[in-house]
């Protein structure tokens, strides 16, 4: 009769107990271990197996405040992306960490080629933005004590993973509360794609607003973007042409707030005259367009250093009080939105 392992002994396995196991080399475990491409496949495959089973964890060996942070991006590459950047660096310059920055090309989960090199360069810790992991690439970073935290602007991480958001449902519920206020009753909204959570949320709040005063919804008028200025512009063209327009849109992102701007300052609409535009993000640029857009403020700085600060914690051993924290989002009123000149 086999004999059974106690709960104690999970967790006390060694790379030799790991080699003897699978019927590979300890130097084949390190391998894997340290993201080296030259296993096969099905080795490789084996081998993770068995370290998850024995539920396997490699010291850290690194001292707090030494080394570099991963900072990863699903994409970057506008003012959005550099507020994050800067909230994140004031952070780490505090305490003589570096920062190094990937992105993955729109992807929302890095390559099992990057976690790979990961490990191998043994990073403090990794901060993904707008993207995340697998369970088994988790608990390949995990083995190697490498923590992950994520700064996301939806609200649907694994709860194991520490997470730093803000409320979006409410965003799109005070940007739309705030139009409906004014006096409109024909709002459009360009939310973000449709597989992303934060737009989804924001798109309920929209709806929730108007369910609160009882304003019926034209499903015509929802419509779903990028977060870029490239959306803005051509659901704005669309939106703004129509002989039954509507009298103000929020924007879902202050990108694409610029490129509803753009759209109505070519049909020769006057923005707030004609047509009043709500923003989201609150970027500096915000303050400066003209005019100056109405916008939700979501604390993109501060989201990204309280991510950072929960994963210096981490990398030093201690634990977080909790594993979810959600900034608030405000409304900042400014010269973009006024009631409907037609209501």
């Amino acid at each position: 009769m086999a004999e059974k392992r106690s709960p104690a002994a999970l967790g006390s396995a060694t790379i030799a107990t790991i080699a003897r196991e699978v019927g590979v080399s300890s130097a084949t475990v390190s391998k894997v271990l340290n993201g080296r491409s030259d296993v096969a496949a099905v080795t490789r495959a084996r081998v993770e197996a068995s370290l998850q089973r024995h539920r396997y964890r490699r010291r850290a060996r690194r001292a707090p405040g030494e080394g570099q942070i991963d900072l990863v991006f699903h994409e970057f590459g506008s003012d959005w992306a550099l507020e994050i950047i800067r909230g994140v660096e004031a952070v780490a310059t505090l305490t003589g960490v570096n920062v190094v920055l990937s992105q993955l090309n729109a992807a929302r989960r890095p390559p099992q080629s990057w976690v790979d090199a990961a490990v191998a360069r043994r990073p403090l810790g990794v901060l993904l933005v707008m993207c995340n992991l697998t369970d088994s690439q988790r608990q390949q970073l995990q083995r190697q004590s490498i923590p992950v935290v994520v700064i996301d602007t939806d609200s649907a991480s694994v709860a194991s993973v520490p997470t730093v958001g803000s409320n979006n449902w409410n965003g799109g519920l005070i940007a739309t509360r705030h139009l409906l206020d004014l006096g409109h009753r024909r709002i459009a909204v360009i939310s973000g794609p449709r597989d992303v959570l934060c737009a989804r949320a924001r798109t309920a709040g929209f709806r929730c607003a108007h369910e609160e005063l009882g304003v019926p919804i034209d499903a015509t008028l929802i419509r779903h973007g990028n977060f870029h200025l490239d959306a803005g512009y051509t659901h704005g063209i669309e939106l703004l042409s129509r002989p039954d327009r509507p009298t103000a849109i929020f924007a879902g992102s202050d990108l694409q707030a610029l490129g509803v701007l753009r759209a109505a300052r070519q049909l020769g609409l006057d923005v707030p005259g004609d047509v009043s535009v709500v923003g989201y993000d609150n970027l500096p640029l915000s303050a400066w367009i003209g005019p100056a857009l109405t916008t939700v403020n979501q604390p993109l700085r501060d989201m990204a250093g309280t991510a950072a600060q929960m994963l210096l914690d981490l990398a030093r051993g201690n634990a977080l009080p909790t594993s979810r924290i959600d900034l608030v989002a405000e409304l900042v009123i400014r010269e973009s939105t006024a009631p409907p000149s037609h209501p």
